[in-house]
């Protein structure tokens, strides 16, 4: 099989008996980004805060979990 064909297999897999973890991951990003907003603006923190990575990393991987979550 294609390595793309394998990781995609172990990924359904691991994420078959654990469909809600992408969303709580997805949360966990999302309250991340809140805690970020409130440190001092650092270099690396100045920019995550400005640009609400994490944010919208945490919305992304909470929507494809919900998805998956449906699919598996």
């Amino acid at each position: 099989m294609m390595p793309i064909t394998k990781l995609l297999q172990a990924v359904g897999d691991y994420l078959a008996p654990r469909k809600g973890l992408p969303v709580l991951v997805g949360v966990g990003f999302v309250l991340l980004n809140l805690l970020v907003r409130l440190l001092p603006s650092w270099p690396v923190v100045g920019w995550l805060a400005q640009t609400d990575f994490l944010l919208h990393l945490g919305v992304i991987v909470g929507l494809l979990g919900i998805l998956l979550g449906d699919a598996l």
